[in-house]
């Protein structure tokens, strides 16, 4: 990737000669999906490095997510964050339930757990938390608040790839978690995503949702859908596996950089990540606060003017756009510090193959805000 052009993210790509192997045994095997070889193969992989037990592979990360309301058979009304990206919520109203949104905590800009105890009503039938940019939810006070109320939780765990909480890995809390392989993730099948299952009966119900509901050749036990994920996605994501843990790393490098260079600088806040977590330097969001000189959006304007493309995750909020105006109530939660969060942040270039070079272009654009303002404007 050149200088010219600095982007958010960038997938994780293995070697292209590794992945021909992998073709030909696609080929020779005239398997193409349908849970074959490659398909097995990668479950068990997947579910040993994240340190469960069960995983269904899917399609992409949105069917995972519309698949795991089926199979906990969710009704009515769920609570989740406005504060994320729009398949969260869209999930929910593709399965006719409603989304209830409640603020966001302004220091992990995760759901706020008092927030969702005030927001349930009779209708309440599950918790809808997101893992945002990968930093934990406060997943104790959720499942106490769950257990309380007899509510599910699935967790959105789409930036939360190998993350872990002292030594549990994240993807283990909740009653379901799932995960995101979109190209721009941490760890990607160019599509694709994936439910971590508590146990075998649920993986198994799962399995028949994701294909039509068949248990076998003649007999469908559930109304499904094809959510499968293809030879060729397991394939490719198998092909990565011994190269995450490398590109981690270097995500924490670039990570530690960023966090030297800004965190004395006034008006930009970094997200702080608590010592007990192992985090994945999925994303790395800066807020840009009043007291910096120039707001979130001018600064954002400013980065692309020098080919370096940051990203506004996330604005507007779910709430803001016209297919939600209509569930939103009177007396609902009224977001502000969602909505402020949201015209605050901006996530900066992260991905392994970033050099020094670009990483002080990017920092010295933030360093002299000013000075690079008058010269795009003169």
């Amino acid at each position: 990737m050149s200088n010219k052009e600095i982007f958010v993210t960038s997938p994780l790509m293995p070697p292209l000669e590794e992945f021909y192997p992998y073709l030909e045994k696609i080929w020779e095997n005239k398997i193409l999906t349908n849970g074959g070889p490659f398909h097995q193969q990668f479950e068990q992989q997947l579910a040993q490095y994240l340190g469960v037990e069960h995983v269904c592979l899917f399609a992409n990360g949105t069917l995972a997510l519309l698949t795991a309301f089926q199979a906990l058979g969710i009704t009515g009304e769920v609570i989740t964050t406005p504060y994320s990206f729009v398949a969260t919520s869209h999930s929910l109203l593709w399965n006719g339930l409603k989304p209830v949104f409640v603020d966001i905590d302004p220091l992990t800009f995760n759901i706020d757990p008092k927030k969702i105890e005030r927001a349930i009503t009779p209708h309440t039938s599950a918790i809808l938390p997101v893992h945002c940019y990968g930093n934990p939810c406060d997943v104790e006070n959720i499942q106490r608040i769950a257990d309380l109320y007899g509510l599910k939780i699935i967790y959105d765990a789409a930036h939360a790839f190998g993350v872990k909480i002292s030594t549990n890995p994240l993807v283990k809390y909740g009653d379901l978690s799932i995960l995101s392989f979109h190209a721009t993730k941490v760890f990607n099948t160019i599509e694709g995503g994936a439910i971590i299952c508590p146990n075998l009966e649920s993986k198994q119900r799962i399995d028949y949702l994701k294909n039509f509901g068949f248990a076998d050749e003649t007999t469908v036990v559930a109304t499904g859908i094809n959510g499968k994920m293809n030879e060729l996605q397991a394939a490719y994501g198998i092909a990565q596996m011994k190269y995450i843990d490398n590109a981690i790393a270097k995500r924490k490098i670039i990570a530690e950089f960023y966090y030297e260079n800004l965190r004395d600088i006034e008006g930009i806040e970094l997200l702080d990540i608590a010592r007990n977590v192992q985090w994945n330097y999925s994303y790395f969001p800066v807020r840009v606060k009043d007291c910096f000189g120039v707001s979130r959006d001018e600064l954002y304007d400013l980065l692309k003017s020098n080919g370096i493309n940051g990203r506004r995750y996330f604005y507007p909020l779910i709430s803001d756009f016209p297919m939600y105006k209509s569930v939103i109530r009177e007396y609902d939660d009224p977001l502000l510090f969602a909505q402020k969060i949201s015209n605050e942040v901006i996530c900066l270039p992260i991905y392994p193959d970033l050099d020094e070079t670009q990483l002080l272009k990017v920092i010295d654009i933030i360093k002299n805000v000013q000075s690079f303002k008058l010269m795009c404007a003169g």
